[in-house]
């Protein structure tokens, strides 16, 4: 698909700062396949003064053969290669000052910017001194990189220390499409799929759009899936380790740590992931975890107990893509129709149960929309309590709190049914022993509005006139 899907609010902010007439220098990063490359090219592709590609797991003379294609492309036919990136850089700077117009903005792009680092390239410092000693001073001139490898962009130019220290003019996290934009995304396509299946989508896919135009509009959704994911030669199926390989140089410690978080769907502290994983607590986890948080893999949240304290704060697995494959993909001998085969069995309606939390939590906006609290102040967090045999066993948990600035606290309960969902008289007292509980441990002394999350309302009886608001699949969009 050519045309370019959402993305408004980052197309408008791309074009003010081609407009601001001072240096700029963007940095655009995001997960493998969120389109950052196709976010520019749509933007900018006409207009560029020069842009160049690094190759994927090439060498330096790779890379620097990158270089000298991209100058030739763009009518600077080199008599040499450059020995080094200095001098690569000092060649684009000749070539740009003849481009340099006073009325026109020159738009240079480095795309998989990461790719050029190669050991002992020192590509980054080159890149500094370049736009510290020159492209800085260019009030036409507006730099813009891209790389997939999070947690190289996050290091090396956004957090950078050296010589890029404090030079981004702007940074943009470009993220996956929301439930509306996946909607818009299928429609703009000609899938003739109502909410509930892109909902289901959502579930195994996330937003990722180069996922979603794997799709064939010709198939059903369990159709699709079979053949990305259980044919031998699935797309999807060879993507898992593709993924982490291009957004961490050592991803196998990372892989680690997700199969831990996927271990446990609630989520696991600090002190929890150094027991499951065998890992120190070290500044080399933090480290970790937070480029794991940067690449929209995982989320931090808080728990509340007498008060929100990160200390005790989890960290959850939140790819929507990672958790399917992990579930039903990985270790699994190949069944070309398991999915298919699969539907509405005990492993599947659990596992959507989870995934539609994670849908929830990833569109909290919109819940606080349709709870008409949207322009309160609030603060969102989980819940478990400190009790055994609270509930069937197990500690009483509270999916979503959001505690808001007026004093009140929506406690909210989210369900996944493809019906209107049944609160039975069990549910309903759970319910209410969660809430108590939570009143009780945290001393919480604000009003409690109950809120069930549910795709198509509930089913009236005595038990749903204790729930005082409903959101629903819709409101999600």
């Amino acid at each position: 698909m050519n045309k370019l899907i959402g993305r408004e609010e980052e197309t408008k902010l791309l074009k003010k700062y081609a407009q601001s007439g001072k240096a700029e220098f963007v940095a655009l990063y995001g997960r493998r396949r969120v389109g950052k490359t196709f976010l520019i090219n749509r933007t900018f592709g006409e207009k560029f003064t020069f842009s160049m590609t690094g190759v994927m797991e090439g060498n330096k003379a790779a890379q620097i053969h990158a270089f000298c294609d991209a100058m030739n492309l763009y009518g600077n036919s080199l008599e040499k290669k450059p020995k080094d990136w200095y001098e690569a850089f000092q060649m684009l700077r000749h070539f740009l000052m003849k481009k340099l117009n006073r009325n026109k903005r020159c738009i240079v792009f480095i795309d998989e910017l990461p790719c050029f680092d190669t050991r002992q390239s020192d590509f980054a410092n080159a890149l500094g001194y370049f736009w510290n000693s020159w492209a800085s001073l260019q009030n036409n001139i507006m730099l813009i990189v891209c790389g997939s490898a999070t947690s190289w962009m996050m290091e090396n130019i956004i957090d950078s220390h050296g010589g890029l220290h404090d030079r981004i003019t702007h940074e943009m996290h470009l993220k996956e499409f929301t439930l509306s934009e996946t909607e818009q995304y299928l429609k703009t396509g000609g899938f003739p799929w109502d909410r509930l299946l892109t909902l289901q989508t959502y579930m195994a896919l996330g937003g990722i759009p180069y996922y979603l135009s794997l799709l064939n509009r010709e198939e059903s959704l369990a159709q699709n899936i079979d053949r990305l994911f259980f044919r031998t030669d699935g797309e999807m199926r060879r993507e898992f380790q593709r993924l982490y390989k291009t957004l961490f140089t050592n991803y196998e410690p990372y892989i680690a740590i997700i199969e831990a978080l996927f271990s446990k769907k609630k989520g696991l502290s600090r002190d929890e992931i150094t027991q499951i994983t065998g890992k120190k607590s070290s500044g080399r986890l933090t480290k970790m975890l937070n480029n794991l948080v940067d690449c929209d893999l995982v989320r931090f949240y808080n728990i509340k107990k007498k008060k929100i304290s990160k200390q005790s704060g989890l960290y959850q697995l939140t790819d929507f893509y990672t958790a399917f494959y992990l579930q039903f993909v990985k270790g699994i001998e190949n069944d070309e129709h398991f999915w298919t085969k699969s539907q509405n069995t005990p492993s599947v309606n659990t596992w959507r149960g989870l995934a539609f939390e994670r849908i929830c939590l990833a569109h909290i906006p919109k819940i606080k929309k349709a709870l008409g609290i949207e322009a309160i102040k609030t603060t969102y967090y989980s819940w478990r309590s400190t009790a055994e045999n609270e509930d069937n066993g197990r500690k009483a948990q509270i999916d979503l709190i959001i505690e808001r600035a007026d004093h009140m606290a929506n406690i909210c309960e989210i369900k996944y049914s493809p019906n209107n969902y049944l609160i039975d008289k069990e549910e309903h007292l759970k319910f209410q022993n969660r809430i108590a509980r939570f009143q009780q441990e945290t001393d919480y002394s604000g009003g409690i509005i109950p809120v069930f999350i549910t795709p198509f309302s509930l089913q009236r009886n005595a038990y749903s006139e204790h729930i005082v608001k409903c959101v629903i699949l819709d409101d999600l969009f």
